[in-house]
C-alpha cells in the first residue's frame, strides 16, 4: 500500500518560515526524485520544488525561488522542505510525490493528504 504522509503545516505570519515534511511508504519511493508541490483555493496545483536522489541538487518554482531548503534522509525515508519569508500567496495545501510524473496506483495518479500551510497574521 502506497502511502505519502506529509506533515508541519499550520498557521504561520507573514515573513515567517515552516518546515514540512513527507513519509513516503509502501514503496521504494526515497530512491526516485522527489517533488513538493502545492494547491491554492481555487487554484490548480502548483510546482514548488523538487530534490534529486541523493539530495545533491535542488530545482526551485520561480514563485518560491531563493526561499526553499530541501532535504532527504534517505536512511529514514524522509524528505523535507523548508520554506522562508512566508507570504499570504504561500498559503495552500502542500503535497510531496515524485517527480516529474506523480506515482499511479491502479492507473490513477495518487496524491496524499498534504498539509495546510496558511499565512495569516
Amino acid at each position: 500500500q502506497v502511502q505519502l504522509v506529509e506533515s508541519g503545516g499550520g498557521l504561520v505570519p507573514p515573513g515567517g518560515s515552516v518546515i514540512l515534511s513527507c513519509a513516503p511508504s509502501g514503496r521504494n519511493l526515497i530512491t526516485y526524485v522527489m517533488g513538493w508541490f502545492r494547491q491554492a483555493p481555487g487554484k490548480e496545483r502548483e510546482f514548488v520544488g523538487a530534490i534529486t536522489k541523493t539530495g545533491s541538487d535542488t530545482v526551485e518554482g520561480d514563485s518560491v525561488r531563493d526561499r526553499l531548503i530541501m532535504s532527504r534522509d534517505n536512511t529514514k525515508n524522509t524528505v523535507s522542505l523548508q520554506m522562508s519569508s512566508l507570504k499570504a500567496e504561500d498559503t495552500g495545501v502542500y503535497f510531496c510525490n515524485i517527480d516529474p510524473r506523480p506515482i499511479t496506483v491502479d492507473g490513477k495518479d495518487y496524491w496524499g493528504q498534504g498539509t495546510q500551510v496558511t499565512v495569516s497574521s
